[in-house]
């Protein structure tokens, strides 16, 4: 079976929609407050979706285009899934190594600079070393990281596959 370019960005963007819808069912029905590295992931998330629509919608006749698409979708999810893996790292610290919990992130968007919202944030605090929900023995954060792992590579291979390129006509061809 041949992947069209279409079916693939529809996946990519329906496998956002799942994620996001997951994620905040784990917020608004399991009451699983997220912290500010699990934001953070959602946004990577989010963009992936919104690129992947706009692909979807658009459906470039240029490879350049589908590329610019594919590669704008890997860098979304490459975010996400480098946050969750430092996500993960600060999880399997020893308690004595975890960072502090600091205040939360409404606070530091009130009151700090966007660049320093993002370093506290990207440090990571002692609240998002819980872990408060498990899965066959591994935390959100690992299910994340695999699931945007598999995400990336769904976007990477997009990016990366040969596409067919239309037949050029010539003009003496055409009369």
């Amino acid at each position: 079976m041949k992947w069209g370019y279409r079916f693939v960005s529809g996946a990519l963007f329906a496998g956002s929609v799942i994620g996001m819808a997951f994620a905040l069912y784990l917020e608004h029905v399991q009451g699983l407050a997220p912290c500010p590295l699990c934001v953070f992931q959602r946004v990577g998330l989010i963009g992936l979706g919104i690129i992947s629509l706009l692909a979807l919608l658009h459906n470039p006749k240029s490879n350049g285009i589908k590329r610019v698409y594919a590669l704008l979708g890997s860098l979304s999810i490459l975010w996400s899934a480098g946050v969750a893996a430092r996500h993960v790292w600060l999880q399997h610290l020893p308690p004595d190594q975890v960072p502090s919990c600091g205040p939360g992130l409404d606070y530091w968007l009130d009151t700090l600079p966007m660049k320093a919202v993002f370093e506290q944030v990207l440090t990571g605090s002692g609240e998002c070393a819980t872990i408060d929900w498990t899965f066959l023995g591994q935390s959100l954060p690992v299910w994340s990281l695999l699931f945007f792992t598999v995400l990336l590579l769904i976007s990477l291979w997009q990016l990366f596959r040969p596409y067919q390129t239309a037949p050029v006509k010539r003009l003496r061809d055409q009369y």
